[in-house]
């Protein structure tokens, strides 16, 4: 569980982070901010792929400088949903 008593994401709920950042119709710090409950606390997340992909969009919203580009741009975020993917199929 996260600190505010949320069951840790299914790999579904994090395919569907990636792709609404994607889109736009989630903002970097609001994902950012979703992911941070789980990997703050450390505890709670059994499904290493689900770890992996949580580490990853923590911390989405950072830029080289408060004004610049962010540290990682949508090709990216894109190659991480491809990656993701791949890690999970034939796992359950």
């Amino acid at each position: 569980m996260s600190p505010i008593g949320l069951p840790p994401p299914r790999r579904e709920e994090v395919e569907e982070r990636f792709l609404s950042l994607l889109d736009g119709r989630q903002s970097r710090d609001e994902v950012d901010r979703w992911a941070a409950q789980w990997v703050v606390d450390g505890d709670g997340v059994d499904d290493e792929h689900v770890w992996w992909a949580l580490n990853l969009l923590y911390g989405v919203d950072l830029r080289h400088h408060p004004t610049g580009p962010h540290l990682h741009d949508d090709r990216q975020i894109q190659d991480w949903l491809g990656a993701f993917r791949q890690r999970c199929s034939g796992t359950s």
